[in-house]
């Protein structure tokens, strides 16, 4: 089992900047990508982002591309999630998820991922 637990989440004013982590913890071996993901109320469950463990190959949805950045430090098996210039429409829960698949053909689909931590808000305000 890996157990994910994200942080950083809070209220910023439009244009403003968040940083998010993942720290990951347990059977983290058999991890092989590690995705973000977000929830509106009403919306389903988004693709936001991914990277992956090994060489770093990141992946990101057209609505964060050139604003969000994600990054990994494998020594503390922590995933980060950058996000500047914020927007009110990237008001949601984000959520990390764990995949133990190589290939960035299962890092879209949010059914694809083995283990997910419990979110954390994310409110900007216009």
């Amino acid at each position: 089992q890996v157990v994910l637990v994200e942080s950083g989440g809070g209220l910023v004013q439009a244009g403003g900047s968040l940083r998010l982590s993942c720290a990951a913890s347990g059977r983290t071996f058999s991890s092989a990508a590690m995705g973000w993901f977000r929830q509106a109320p009403g919306k389903e469950r988004e693709f936001v982002g991914a990277i992956t463990w090994s060489a770093g190959y990141t992946y990101y949805a057209d609505s964060v591309k050139g604003r969000f950045t994600i990054s990994r430090d494998n020594a503390k098996k922590t995933v980060y999630l950058q996000m500047n210039s914020l927007k009110p429409e990237d008001t949601a829960v984000y959520y990390c998820a764990s995949n133990r698949r190589s290939g960035s053909y299962y890092y879209y689909d949010p059914e694809e991922y083995d283990y997910w931590g419990q979110g954390t808000q994310v409110t900007v305000s216009s």
